[in-house]
């Protein structure tokens, strides 16, 4: 996909036409900077706990929440007790990753933005980006330290608790308005950015909504978790005009469901009724993509819902669900960001979801085996 700014309007599509790609038909060439992502970067902490260190902290087996002071101990405690496996992380950061895994070549086809700290966590996670191949470009400041997230793993289900730490502190003026770091955002075709975001800097993702919008780019975000729903709604939407993309899973759905009044709880029809919402460009119609676990994954476009079933695995070889959710866009990005027919995206969203979910935390092998 060429870097350069789209030198004339794309004809219109038709609605079949639509359905197959969110562009065009034929795959486009990929160039480095084309997918570009902002988020919290944070270093995973895996472990497998007992289901009494979860009563211990309140936290409830498949969830994510931000960590409070109570919570504090909790990361103390998973190092002192338990077996910790380090994974450079954040959802963001993780999707970015898996696309450019999913893609290989060219490298550093995947940018991202946010902010870490100037301490150890920090050059590893600097030297895990430059590993992963992507362009990470982080905000670094001294005030608080990078990041972390325990990942709590019980059975085939996973307890995040993030402590945003330093990821709460990117500044737009200080990273994203200085002329490098916009220059590599204008380069980009599609934009990526998970909801947690939502909770640090409502005003670095409306800049960048704002340009992929008028400039008739693809801005994907993700519902991320209840709680995004449910206390930071109003941030949420004031996003939602911008999006062309919107990921989320169905406990995800339910409570936007009953926050936004949909008067609905089947999931499809939250989709339909998400899809539907007010958009700024209506050259584009919006795309909600909703994942179900092992049930089947829900895509609603225009006036028609599509369903596609998950590729089956044993329980037995479900090692960690930690992932599974950013694997999955990370897989979809990467056909995206080719112009491939949306229902490839799924197919491709499937397979990374399914290698991660057979792994400790949100890691691959070298190459993906996707055809």
């Amino acid at each position: 996909m060429a870097s350069e700014e789209p030198k004339a309007k794309k004809p219109k599509l038709s609605e079949e036409e639509k359905t197959e790609s969110p562009t065009k038909k034929t795959p486009a060439k990929l160039s480095p900077n084309s997918l570009f992502g902002m988020g919290n970067p944070l270093l995973d902490m895996c472990a497998v706990v007992d289901k009494d260190l979860l009563d211990k902290y309140t936290l409830k087996p498949n969830d994510q929440i931000l960590a409070e002071d109570k919570h504090k101990p909790l990361f103390e405690e998973l190092v002192k007790k338990f077996k910790v496996e380090y994974h450079a992380g954040g959802a963001t950061q993780n999707s970015i990753k898996i696309a450019q895994w999913m893609i290989q070549e060219p490298q550093k086809v995947g940018t991202f933005f946010g902010c870490i700290g100037k301490d150890k966590f920090g050059e590893i996670l600097k030297q895990k980006a430059e590993a992963a191949h992507i362009d990470a470009h982080y905000y670094e400041q001294d005030a608080e330290p990078t990041g972390t997230c325990a990942s709590c793993i019980t059975a085939d289900n996973r307890s995040l608790v993030a402590n945003l730490a330093a990821a709460n502190c990117y500044k737009k003026e200080k990273h994203l308005d200085l002329e490098d770091n916009w220059e590599l955002v204008e380069k980009a075709k599609v934009y990526y950015i998970a909801g947690f975001f939502l909770t640090v800097s409502l005003e670095s993702i409306l800049k960048v909504a704002k340009h992929a919008s008028e400039n008739n780019k693809l801005f994907c975000l993700n519902l991320s978790a209840p709680f995004i729903c449910q206390f930071f709604k109003d941030n949420l939407m004031q996003v939602m005009p911008y999006v062309d993309v919107l990921f989320g899973n169905e406990t995800e759905a339910a409570a936007f469901a009953k926050e936004q009044d949909l008067e609905t709880e089947d999931t499809k029809e939250i989709a339909q009724k998400a899809q539907a919402l007010p958009k700024e460009n209506t050259k584009r119609k919006r795309i909600v993509v909703l994942t179900q676990g092992k049930d089947e994954t829900i895509m609603a476009l225009s006036d028609t819902v599509k369903t596609f079933p998950v590729i089956k695995i044993d329980p037995k070889d479900i090692v960690d669900t930690t992932g599974a959710g950013d694997a999955f866009v990370g897989g979809f990005l990467s056909e995206l960001i080719q112009e491939k027919p949306l229902d490839q995206c799924v197919k491709a969203a499937h397979y990374a979801a399914n290698v991660v979910i057979s792994r400790a935390g949100c890691t691959v092998p070298d190459k993906p085996d996707f055809k």
